[in-house]
């Protein structure tokens, strides 16, 4: 088991890894719509903090050398599912044709009160590939 930082990627708020590399496999903790830059929420509507969630995955992730083509699982954490059609527009955009396997769920609160939160698992490619 290896820990995975990335320093473009928002600190961890808490005692945890941004992402742990075991069998094969790269376990993501969630991500909130942090800028890294500022440590702070700054985008408004849920399509921005989605775009924003998923920067920040596609950060860490990039750590490892690997990006949202990836993932083989999310799930996505939302205050609102009222939100769920235009949270999925913009990951639909963001994913392209590659589809994981996802699980949604609407939650009392997030951190910094964000409106999305989005964890994932990835697959590493084979050693030697």
């Amino acid at each position: 088991m290896q820990a995975i930082h990335h320093p473009d990627a928002p600190a961890a708020v808490g005692p945890y890894a941004q992402a742990i590399e075991a069998n094969g496999f790269v376990f993501c903790s969630g991500q909130t719509p942090i800028v890294p830059a500022s440590g702070k929420v700054e985008a408004l509507t849920i399509e921005d903090q989605t775009r924003q969630v998923l920067a920040n995955l596609a950060t860490v992730l990039s750590a490892r050398g690997l990006g949202l083509a990836d993932i083989v699982k999310t799930t996505v954490f939302m205050k609102n599912f009222a939100d769920f059609q235009r949270m999925n527009g913009v990951y639909a955009e963001q994913f392209g044709a590659h589809r994981p396997a996802r699980s949604t769920v609407e939650v009392s609160r997030l951190p910094l009160d964000a409106l999305v939160e989005i964890e994932c698992v990835a697959l590493l490619p084979p050693a030697g590939q």
